[in-house]
């Protein structure tokens, strides 16, 4: 049987105009500001509107430890919207904006797949309404203005040596990781070593997500730390005067973006950090506006729960107030056999022995949302290889923690494959909630840090290396203990050594160095090799697209 590509049923699948959409959501076209026939932002007057409205209930998506398998967190996000939707309740959705990089590189983009998909498609993988342009703008204003005072005599007595702000863009190139930058002589610049970050790495992207108005945003891009000077105080992008301009290049990006579902569900997609270097999710005001506006709203988290659905529990609800009403964590038979042992080449095959060697993963993760006090249910994205046997076993490990599992085919039916997992959503919506974080903030980072690295890692302890010991020196002189903590570590375990699969015991975890992200509010420990600039596959996903005269692409997934 031959399936069509995801751009192919994207392409084949009509849309509803986005005055429409909105209309779903008793959005009036006045605060809509258009972006063609099928994507809108939403304006800032539509919140005095709805302020005062009822939250809806709210659903975290999540996942198990990533692997090239896959686990299809962002399809079950859509496709659980749309079989809401179906069971005839208003709901919507919140997604992150995918970046360029992956696009062309090798992990694709992040609109679902399927049935399941938010469109259209490819505007929303590539240049969608410019917020990536706009980030990356701001950013590069920052740095060309760090740069510059050094040049004009250097009033801030920057230390050219201590300067911790690379510049960015949106698309992965290795080369541009460690560079030099004003060589040529004295009116070119100032010659120091320099680097870039791809744009979702950027502290700007993080405060964008974070920031609930303007004058937040400015404030939040006024504290970012840019450089030392010579006498190792902290210089920021308030000493350098930036914070108004660039708040002027983001005044577009921090509103949220509307589109659609296949099946027409409104879908908010707005923002994009990353999840193993920043919090990994879209952006605040749009689950704000997502939350008042309908009765069941989705959203999801990056990478697995250990990474971003941490994050979103201890950082974005913390400091927006949310309470998830029931957590939905994703996993495979595929995924979980890798976890187990397998070959991907071999996926297809039934294999007790690794499935059962595997499940530890699924396991944690499930222990580790429940410790929050929320529900959980395992939404297990089924294949044609899946059998009875396997599905059992998993159906009485996990019900063994007081988490439902239910299959979902919503890859291939759309939100009628989902109706099983909606109900049983629903329902795990009504149940009793205890909602509490994972730490005090009031606790000092290292007490922070090791909560989370023994409690939701599973490490038996945290070990700082000389460099991270004087970082967190130094933050403690600056005062700024009490922000809180933004884990950098790999996706691929949940250990900080990404061939470590399944659920890894027995180890410490190492922290080499800690970052300061005073604008975002995050203190980032450093564990492993975090990429932040990552580097093109021998052939990119790039090699395989193409556009014709008429416009249409081809080969985008």
């Amino acid at each position: 049987m031959a399936y069509l590509s995801d751009i192919e049923i994207a392409q084949k699948t009509p849309m509803d105009p986005i005055m429409k959409v909105a209309a779903r959501l008793n959005i009036d076209e006045d605060d809509l500001e258009l972006y063609g026939k099928y994507k809108a932002k939403v304006s800032f007057d539509l919140w005095e509107k709805i302020k005062d409205n009822k939250d809806g209930k709210m659903i975290l998506v999540t996942a198990i430890t990533p692997t090239p398998a896959g686990e299809g967190k962002t399809t079950t996000s859509v496709g659980l919207a749309q079989a809401i939707v179906k069971l005839g309740k208003k709901a919507c959705l919140a997604l992150r904006e995918p970046s360029l990089g992956p696009v062309f590189g090798i992990k694709g983009g992040a609109t679902g797949g399927g049935y399941s998909q938010v469109v259209p498609m490819e505007d929303i993988n590539i240049h969608f309404t410019g917020d990536f342009h706009a980030v990356s703008s701001a950013h590069n204003l920052l740095a060309a203005m760090l740069d510059n005072s050094m040049q004009q005599g250097n009033p801030l007595r920057i230390d050219q040596r201590q300067i911790v702000f690379k510049r960015v863009m949106d698309m992965n190139d290795r080369a541009l990781r460690k560079i030099v930058v004003g060589l040529g002589g004295r009116t070119e610049g100032v010659p120091r070593e320099d680097g870039f970050d791809i744009t979702v790495a950027s502290e700007i992207m993080a405060i964008l997500c974070l920031a609930d108005g303007i004058d937040d945003l400015k404030e939040r891009l006024a504290n970012i730390i840019v450089a030392y000077n010579f006498d190792g105080k902290p210089v920021t992008a308030r000493e350098l005067e930036a914070q108004g301009a660039m708040a002027m290049l983001l005044k577009d990006a921090i509103k949220p973006n509307l589109v659609q579902t296949l099946e027409h569900v409104p879908a908010f997609i707005h923002g994009g950090p990353f999840a193993n270097i920043a919090h990994g999710c879209n952006s605040v005001m749009a689950s704000k506006y997502a939350l008042k506006l309908s009765d069941y709203f989705i959203t999801e988290a990056g990478f697995g729960a250990d990474l971003g659905a941490e994050k979103f529990l201890d950082i974005k609800c913390r400091l927006a107030g949310f309470k998830p009403d029931t957590i939905v964590v994703v996993a495979t038979i595929r995924a979980l056999k890798m976890h187990g042992g397998v070959a991907k080449q071999d996926l297809g095959k039934i294999d007790m022995k690794a499935l059962e060697a595997g499940l530890p993963n699924l396991e944690k993760h499930v222990e580790n949302m429940l410790s929050y006090g929320v529900p959980v249910v395992v939404a297990l994205n089924i294949f044609p290889t899946d059998t009875k046997e396997e599905l059992d076993l998993i159906t009485a490990k996990c019900a063994k923690l007081g988490a439902p599992v239910v299959q979902s085919d919503i890859w291939a039916r759309g939100g009628d494959g989902g109706i099983e997992m909606a109900e049983a959503v629903l329902k795990s919506c009504e149940k009793p909630n205890n909602f509490h974080f994972l730490y005090d903030e009031k606790l000092s980072p290292k007490e922070k840090i090791t909560a989370i690295a023994t409690k939701i890692y599973g490490a038996d302890g945290v070990s700082f290396t000389d460099k991270a010991e004087k970082d967190l020196k130094q933050i403690h002189e600056l005062g700024k203990d009490n922000l809180l903590i933004c884990m950098a570590k790999t996706q691929a375990s949940l250990s900080d050594d990404p061939d470590k699969k399944g659920r890894p015991t027995g180890y410490t975890l190492t922290v080499r160095e800690v970052r300061l992200s005073a604008g975002a509010g995050f203190i980032i420990p450093i564990t492993g090799t975090i990429m932040t600039m990552p580097g093109l596959p021998k052939r990119p996903s790039a090699c395989s697209i193409d556009v014709d005269n008429d416009g249409k692409i081809s080969g985008l997934f």
